[in-house]
């Protein structure tokens, strides 16, 4: 839709016919095109109605699930990944009267400012950046998470399951995003089952599923949580939730 009116009539001709010029698709060949919306503020051109009656249109939304996924396997800041699970309005939020306002994009930009210790409200607008940072002052006070990964947690009263639902989101999302092995992650667990509600245990398994599998490390947190049945009791009564969390990346087959 960036495309002036005369190369959209090109494309009509590729679509329609196959062909342009000389230039014939090969069969089995798919045209797909990619554009923005008008409502989403870009500088585009209206699609000829022949041309778009050509088009199956499938409009891409921004999901807070996947956006979790990729800052897991990507290495960004683990507390826009924390953030963002407790505001997940501002995953992607449009301001058409400001330059930087949150998107995916701009979020990944945010976790290379705060790499060099700079403010994040130049890719995500002062707005958002103000609710970050006063989220990581709460995440600055939560308990020792490196503690937990390496066992001296469990058990420990000194590290208890916080009140505040903010801190909730970040120690459980702190706690699935610093699992690099399985081991680890199988005592994160472990402390979320003795600490928190099934809900937050869900939530770090979903995620840390994602995080094992990048790193190859998913078969061996099956073999470590083998004689571990409060993993195998959990996995096997969110067998059947729907749709996303721990059940659709660790099933019982995992643990055969």
């Amino acid at each position: 839709t960036m495309a002036p009116p005369t190369m959209q009539g090109v494309a009509q001709q590729l679509i329609l016919d196959r062909r342009v010029g000389s230039y014939e698709l090969p069969p089995g060949w798919f045209v797909w095109a990619a554009g923005n919306r008008k409502e989403d503020r870009a500088s585009v051109y209206e699609m000829p109605a022949p041309l778009s009656n050509r088009f199956l249109h499938v409009e891409v939304e921004p999901d807070l699930d996947s956006f979790r996924r990729y800052v897991a396997t990507r290495g960004l800041d683990e507390r826009i990944a924390s953030f963002l699970a407790f505001r997940p309005q501002l995953l992607h939020s449009l301001d058409a009267k400001r330059p930087a306002w949150p998107s995916p994009r701009s979020w990944e930009m945010a976790s290379t400012l705060l790499g060099v210790n700079l403010s994040i409200a130049a890719a995500v607008g002062e707005a958002a950046a103000s609710e970050f940072e006063a989220f990581c002052e709460v995440y600055a006070l939560l308990p020792e998470v490196t503690a937990i990964l390496d066992g001296d947690g469990l058990g420990s009263g000194s590290l208890g399951w916080p009140d505040e639902p903010s801190a909730r989101y970040a120690l459980t999302l702190g706690l699935a995003l610093r699992a690099d092995q399985a081991l680890s992650a199988l005592r994160g667990f472990t402390w979320l089952v003795d600490q928190a509600g099934p809900e937050w245990v869900q939530l770090y398994a979903s995620d840390v599923a994602w995080r094992l599998r990048a790193r190859g490390q998913l078969g061996v947190l099956a073999l470590v949580a083998r004689d571990e049945s409060r993993f195998r009791q959990f996995v096997s009564e969110y067998a059947g939730t729907a749709g996303h969390g721990p059940v659709s990346s660790v099933t019982e087959d995992d643990l055969e």
